[in-house]
């Protein structure tokens, strides 16, 4: 398994499509603008010439150039606000480029229909200055289009990557080291010099660093050398599965990570001895409750625990840090950091202002963060708002998880009112947890309605503005990532913000009826029965429940719900009847939480889903859907199930993507699943049984995206597959037995990119490689480097990329 490289802020890889393209445009905003200045200047004098040359115009072409004039003024205008808005203000940018992007499309269309009329009308009696100057608009004109097509999503571009890598890489080692050295060297000195301590804890208040600390130490050199790079990192969590963590706990410290969950540990752990250093290190974050954290961890001397925790537990803890607030010169770097872009006031700042800003914040990393990155590139009358709002509460001592909270409230604010309701989208799902990129973007796209590229924006302001830290597999690294190797989390202490915000008001009004954690008997709420009789406003419903069956469900009626998350932790669950009630759902999420598949009852709601879109299946027995039809389904993510044959591809025919992840049954791919003519990304992944493809799978003509990552049993692709005349990427890394490329694969006209890592067993490349004429990367190991070479030969812009090996460490895996 791949090492997770954490990181927030910045996004600064190649790795995602929609994420690049938007950014470039974005930071290009400023130098479109003066380009935008330059050409307005070239056309309207000449325009206006034309308007005042003497020459009596008739009065539909005079208000025609009239128009013209005011469009060309308004570009102007537009182009100063470009120039003066800031390059971190990502998201006005991105605004901003769409409107210049109107404004050519306005001009354009002038120049190419009305205005080519003129020309042909006026042409036997136009004096030739005048033919003259129209051709100098178009000629203005035609550079105009050139460079505002640059801006538009899809074109590649500029250098704007290395500097956004370059930023990136800055932030993260200028505020690593930020007030940890000293916490760092003390946990070390307990784990490394005590032989006695077997279980340390780390404990303070929310938002004061003790994951960061707790993450840091996982990556100290010294400590992962120490144990040998045996280390486990896990989030328990206020809803915890512990008979599932302590099957990892086990497996870990037996060194058989691949117990499977319905293992079961004894209850009686046996004192494992070993010679000389302990050798494995478990680290469990964000413990609530000592009743879950008795079972999850013993006293031996093969391993040391260390727990996080806003709580101290006397009774289990052999030591205890005690995480302590920055102090006020480490305060100010780390705001600064986020709010200038420095680790020190700069000149010019009011600096009185800045240090009670600080003071505000309470000396908490997490409010130094957020509320520094909220006052970026800000004029005085705004931070002088910020901080009047802010010295208005009590200070975040006192009850200060309350104090906080209302803290970050005032940096949400300022927020756009799209992107605030972006934000309080992220506390419907569970905490803790990683929720796949895609997923929220879609989510965006339907309940905001917006455009996939203004979501990636969002995703990327929110990112700036430390709401959200983005999450990239190691193994990453091309524009076409999938659904598991972009990730986004947050902060609890900013989960319960989003949380608190949205639950102001009438429970049956809230635009997301969230459960925060689950209960304890496992059911719904008892407030929300009390609304059964009255319709909810919800547009999106999260339900964190146990095994629950028909008798347990609430009568409730959900009629603006576009989004249903289920979560759940049983064996046998009975889907909740009123989804018969949500004509709207578009996206429908359920994720089974236990150590087996669920079996799910009730699947005949599925009839009644006419506009779903989106359906994501995780954990569970994928039920028979005999004679359901789902027709505007276009996405289906089925993870860790069991598939019981029961896919078929007549039941999604407007499907354009699949993704089977973990799918232990799966053998082969129904041939059905090859009729789907508008299906574009398959992915097969992890399918360790899958031993081989339909021979029809080249009838899936428009598919651009194929991933077949680690399917070891896979020997032989279809030779039919070279007919995908759209297909752009291949992952076939990690199948180990693949022994070849189809024969014809250089009919693959328009494939850019193949990923071959850890294929040993193909040993040569058909002739025919060489006419794969779109081709632009490869990356393979280095003992199959030489077979491309006649290719790299022959095609220059062909580049081979030897990969980096990445060693299976689970202290980052959660």
């Amino acid at each position: 398994m791949a090492i997770m490289d954490l990181f927030q802020g910045e996004i600064a890889s190649d790795l995602w499509k929609m994420l690049i393209t938007i950014s470039r445009k974005a930071l290009r905003c400023k130098s479109s603008a003066e380009q935008l200045i330059t050409y307005v200047r070239e056309i309207l004098p000449t325009i206006e010439e034309i308007k005042y040359s003497g020459v009596e115009l008739p009065a539909p072409r005079q208000s025609q150039l009239d128009r013209l004039s005011e469009i060309l003024r308004s570009g102007v205008e537009l182009s100063h606000q470009a120039l003066s808005s800031s390059r971190w203000n990502v998201y006005r940018n991105f605004q901003l480029a769409k409107k210049m992007e109107k404004l050519e499309k306005h001009v354009t269309r002038f120049l190419q229909v009305p205005m080519q009329a003129h020309i042909l009308a006026d042409v036997h009696h136009a004096r030739f200055e005048m033919a003259e100057r129209f051709d100098r608009v178009e000629a203005s004109n035609r550079r105009m289009e050139r460079f505002l097509e640059e801006m538009k999503i899809g074109v590649n571009g500029g250098g704007w990557v290395e500097e956004a890598v370059r930023s990136m890489q800055e932030d993260q080692t200028s505020v690593q080291s930020v007030g940890l050295d000293f916490a760092k060297n003390k946990v070390m000195d307990l784990i490394f010099t005590r032989s006695h301590v077997s279980i340390v804890g780390i404990c303070g208040i929310g938002g004061s660093g003790k994951t960061t600390l707790a993450r840091e130490l996982c990556r100290d050199d010294q400590v992962r050398c120490y144990f040998k790079e045996r280390i486990l990192f896990l989030t328990v969590s206020q809803s915890p599965n512990v008979e599932q963590l302590r099957a990892m706990i086990w497996g870990h410290i037996m060194g058989s990570q691949g117990l499977n969950g319905n293992y079961a540990v004894p209850q009686w752990i046996p004192q494992l001895e070993c010679e000389g250093e302990a050798q494995v290190l478990v680290v469990l974050d964000d413990v609530w409750s000592l009743s879950v954290l008795e079972q999850l961890v013993w006293r031996t001397s093969s391993c040391k625990f260390l727990v996080v925790s806003r709580f101290n537990f006397p009774s289990i803890f052999n030591a205890t840090y005690h995480v302590e607030l920055l102090d006020e010169e480490d305060s100010l770097s780390l705001f600064c950091h986020h709010a200038f872009g420095q680790k020190s006031i700069p000149l010019g700042a009011n600096v009185n202002l800045v240090k009670q800003v600080v003071a505000e914040c309470g000396r908490l990393p997490l409010a130094l963060k957020v509320i520094g990155a909220s006052l970026r590139d800000q004029n005085e009358m705004f931070w002088l708002s910020v901080k009047n709002r802010l010295s208005q509460g009590q200070s975040i001592g006192e009850s200060y998880e309350i104090n906080l909270i209302d803290r970050m409230a005032i940096s949400t604010n300022y927020l756009p009112e799209k992107i605030k309701e972006c934000f309080l989208d992220l506390c419907s799902f569970p905490e803790d947890r990683k929720i796949p990129l895609e997923i929220l973007i879609n989510i965006w796209v339907e309940i905001h309605d917006i455009h996939e590229s203004e979501a990636y924006a969002i995703v990327v302001e929110l990112s700036n503005k430390n709401l959200l830290t983005l999450v990239k597999e190691a193994r990453a690294g091309g524009m076409y990532s999938s659904c598991f190797e972009i990730s986004v989390t947050q902060h609890d202490i900013l989960r319960d913000l989003a949380l608190n915000l949205s639950n102001r008001g009438s429970i049956h009004q809230h635009q997301r009826l969230v459960m925060a954690k689950r209960k304890e008997n496992g059911l719904l709420p008892k407030e929300w029965s009390r609304y059964k009789d009255q319709p909810f406003e919800a547009q999106i419903v999260s339900i964190n429940t146990g095994e629950m069956t028909k008798m347990d469900w609430f009568d409730l009626d959900f009629p603006m719900a576009q989004v249903l998350i289920i979560n759940f932790t049983s064996n046998d669950y009975f889907l909740p009847p009123f989804i018969n009630r949500m004509p709207n759902l578009r996206t429908l999420i359920i994720i089974n939480h236990s150590t087996s598949y669920a079996r799910l009852h009730n699947v005949s709601v599925f009839r009644n889903l006419t506009n779903l879109k989106s359906l994501w299946l995780e954990k569970v027995s994928t039920p028979q859907l005999s004679g359901t039809v789902l027709q505007n389904l276009g996405k289906l993510f089925i993870v860790l199930c069991k598939i019981n044959d029961s896919l078929d591809g007549k039941q999604f025919p407007s499907l354009s993507e699949l993704t089977l992840d973990h799918c232990a049954d799966l053998t082969q791919l129904p041939a059905s699943i090859c009729e789907l003519k508008s299906l574009q990304n398959l992915s097969l992944t992890n399918c360790h049984n899958l031993t081989q493809l339909p021979s029809e799978f080249g009838k899936l003509r428009s598919l651009e995206i194929l991933r077949l990552y680690a399917c070891p049993d896979l020997e032989t692709l279809p030779p039919s597959m070279c007919d995908m005349k759209r297909l752009k990427y291949i992952d076939i890394s990690q199948c180990v037995n693949l022994t070849c490329f189809p024969k014809e694969i250089g009919r693959l006209v328009s494939l850019e990119k193949i990923d071959m890592r850890e294929c040993p067993m193909i040993r040569y490349l058909p002739k025919s490689a060489v006419s794969l004429q779109s081709l632009q990367l490869v990356i393979c190991d280095e003992e199959v480097y030489g077979m491309w070479r006649d290719v790299e030969i022959a095609k220059p812009n062909v580049h081979i990329q030897v990969a980096e090996q990445h060693f299976d460490l689970d202290w980052l895996q959660e």
